[in-house]
Parts: C-alpha cells; structure tokens; sequence
C-alpha cells in the first residue's frame, strides 16, 4: 500500500537539544510492506514503513508492529494526521493527502501495528520510488523563445501558469487545452489569428494574455462559456479587433480588461454589466463615442487616450421614432420594464436577440426600434476615480450616446441642457 503526501519527519529529541524542527513538510511517497526477500509468514515483525522523498528516494524504514506510540488524526478531514513512533522517537507529519487514501492507509498501518490479520494487508514492496513519484507537481512553466518550446513532449498536467512568448505560435497548441487545473494562461507576442471555443473548457482559469497577437475577433462561444465564472484578467491589446460581440458583456467576473491599441470603433453595447470591472484600457483606438451604458460603471482606473472622438451634437438629435408605435414595439417595451421573463423557448432567437440590445431611456423605460438618439459630453471622473488624460490638451471628457424613448423624454433633456448652458 502506497500514500502520496507531504511528510514533515520531526525528532521528538530535538527540544532536548534545544533545536527545532524546519515546521514544513517535503514531497514524499509512504509505502507499507515488506523489504525485498522478507518473510512471508503470518507474523507482522516484517511489515514496514517506508519514508521515500526527491533527496532521498532509496528511503528510510521503520519497524510498524507494536511500534507505533500513538496517531494524531483530528484533522484527517483535511488531508492531514501524525504517526508518532516509539523507536525511534520520531512524529511522521503528513498532510496535503488525498482524504480517502490517507484513511486507508492509517487503518492498514494500524493492523500492522496491532500485528492481527497481515496477510489480508494489501502490503507494497519496500523499492527505491521513482522520481516522478516523489517530485512537487509542476505548476509553472515559463517559454520565451521558440527553440525552448515543447515539442515531443507533453505540458504538465498539473500546470496552473504557463507562459509561451514570442514562440511564433500561429494557433493554441491543443496541448495547452487539456491543463485543466491552468489558472494564468500568458500566450503574448505570438502571431494567433483566430481563438479555438475549447478555450472555454479550461474551468479554472483566471487570468488570459493575449498581448500582441493577430487576432481579429473573440468569439461568442467563448463568452458563453465557463469564462463567465472564472476569467478576471484579459488582455487583447494590439491585436486587430473591430468590435467585440454584445455577449462579451457575459464575462461578468472581468475586473481588468485591456484593449489597447486595436482598431475598435465601438465598445460593447452593454459594458455596464461588467459589475466587477475596476480596470478598463482603451487607448489608441478608433472609438467616436461611448455607449450609453457606459455611465454604469465603476472603475478605479480608466485610460481611453487617443481615440478620435467626435463632437457631441446634443441640439442635432437622430429621430428615429415610430408613430403610433408598432406591436413589437409596445410588446418588446413592456417585457423588458415589467421584467417579464423570456426565452427562445417562448419567443423567436430574433426578438429575444432584439431584447437583449434593447435600449435605456433616460427616465428608465427601454426602447428597441423607436427612439431619439444624441451625443453629449460627459466627464470620465464620474465612472473613474483615476482617468488617464484623452488627448494632449489635457481633457477627460468624452462624447456618450443617449437615447430617449419619446419627444416628451427628449424635451425634458433639453430644458435642464439649455437651462445648465445660460
């Protein structure tokens, strides 16, 4: 019988000494059984344990029958419990083990203490581990040029930080999509075109860099998937994105998002629902103007420097509004005020993809297609407690779209503009 662990071995002797133990354990394997050779009898006075570690992997034994002083099994919940042994006089630490194996394993050494039933032990051949069995898991790897890169042999499945820079990667190795426990994905300055969905599968993970790439869009099915519990960190800068998809805004556990140096000529239509966000860069894009949720946000810092925004036109309104308004209209409306709920199952994808952009009047009804639309400044302090300057001229406003469900909204709006104007 073997046991995966850590094991602290600590000298009772050592107070004596007026010494102390180093108080952390080391990677080892516990084998329980008999040395090459030994007796085969019924008798447990051949039955041993077996302390194998990286520095050490012949490994130290230790008679088990009516040597074991006592154990220490309070938290064996948590994967940890103490052997302490009679002679010599050492306290076997384990911990960080399997809960179900560390059972088994403390039930079977105390039969062979008790020296009653041996021969049902499931009892291990006492020989040298292999260094693969004693090693710490590997967690990380760090690549950054093309000739370090692995190529015949596997990545480590106990990864939870790999980084693979500057390898002129054209596509994620699918290698990479089966580290299940990865937590920081870091594949920057690559020449990646295009992102696989099974991204998505990688469950843990937190933190993806995507930095100087080639990538010209983020797929929906990615923001479909377990990355909307567990991605806080993204990076996408100086890539060549566009626009990124209405369900980006899916991604609500994001609390920092860069997009740099892209060619975005808009953000997402419903950015306000990233809730978590505290970071959000956007410099060096081709963004005219804000979507309307934008104003939701709360962030502690925000850069948008050098993006061309327009001028807002708040007396020249787009009119788009619909008299008397359509069914749809008045239908779509009242759904999303009252909340009611909705689904593909009750109503087409187009009108449930319709209500998803639905848009938010000023004095909070929505609107789909009948609406007055316009531009005004607002000043990027209200979102942001620290503002990176938008141009050189030392300004941190910019143009933000509103939309107004009706005329009698619209002329509203322009009595407190007109009067905040004189």
């Amino acid at each position: 019988m073997r046991l995966q662990c850590e094991v602290e071995v600590v000298s009772r002797l050592l107070p004596t000494c007026g010494l102390r133990g180093r108080g952390r354990g080391v990677r080892a394997l516990l084998s329980l059984g008999r040395p090459p050779g030994g007796a085969r009898g019924g008798g447990g006075g051949g039955v041993y344990l077996m302390v194998c570690t990286a520095r050490d992997r012949v490994g130290a034994r230790y008679k088990v029958q009516e040597n074991i002083e006592r154990f220490f099994t309070r938290f064996v919940e948590e994967g940890k419990a103490t052997v302490r042994l009679r002679e010599p006089a050492l306290d076997l630490c384990l911990s960080k083990a399997n809960v179900s194996n560390l059972k088994n394993f403390l039930s079977a050494v105390r039969l062979a203490h008790q020296g009653t039933n041996i021969g049902a032990l499931p009892l291990s051949a006492l020989v040298p581990a292999k260094t693969s069995e004693v090693e710490k898991p590997k967690t990380k790897m760090i690549i950054t040029s093309k000739r370090d890169y692995p190529l015949t042999k596997n990545f480590p499945y106990s990864l939870e930080h790999l980084q693979a820079s500057y390898c002129k990667l054209a596509r994620i190795d699918m290698r990479v999509l089966c580290l299940k426990k990865l937590r920081k994905l870091d594949l920057s300055h690559n020449h990646i075109k295009q992102l696989p969905a099974t991204i998505g599968d990688l469950v843990c993970l937190q933190e993806l860099n995507l930095h100087d790439n080639h990538l010209e869009s983020f797929s929906v099915a990615l923001c479909n998937s377990t990355l909307q519990k567990s991605l806080q960190f993204l990076d996408l800068s100086q890539n060549k994105i566009k626009a990124l998809p209405i369900q980006f805004c899916q991604l609500r556990e994001l609390v920092n998002l860069k997009l740099d140096d892209n060619e975005l000529i808009r953000l997402p239509f419903k950015i306000g629902q990233l809730d978590h966000l505290r970071f959000l860069s956007a410099a060096r894009n081709k963004l005219p103007f804000l979507p309307s949720d934008f104003r939701k946000l709360c962030l502690e810092n925000l850069d948008l420097f050098g993006n061309p925004f327009e001028q807002p036109h708040p007396l020249v309104p787009n009119v788009e509004l619909k008299i008397p308004l359509t069914l749809l209209e008045c239908a779509a409306r009242a759904t999303v005020n009252y909340r009611i709920p909705y689904g593909c199952h009750l109503l087409p994808s187009h009108l449930c993809e319709d209500l998803e952009v639905a848009k938010t009047c000023q004095c909070g009804s929505a609107c789909l297609s009948s609406f007055i639309q316009i531009t005004v400044t607002m000043n990027l302090h209200h979102v942001a407690h620290t503002v990176v300057l938008v141009d050189n001229m030392g300004g941190t406003e910019a143009p933000i779209i509103c939309y107004f469900c009706s005329l009698d909204c619209y002329s509203q709006f322009l009595d407190r503009y007109l009067q905040s104007n004189r």
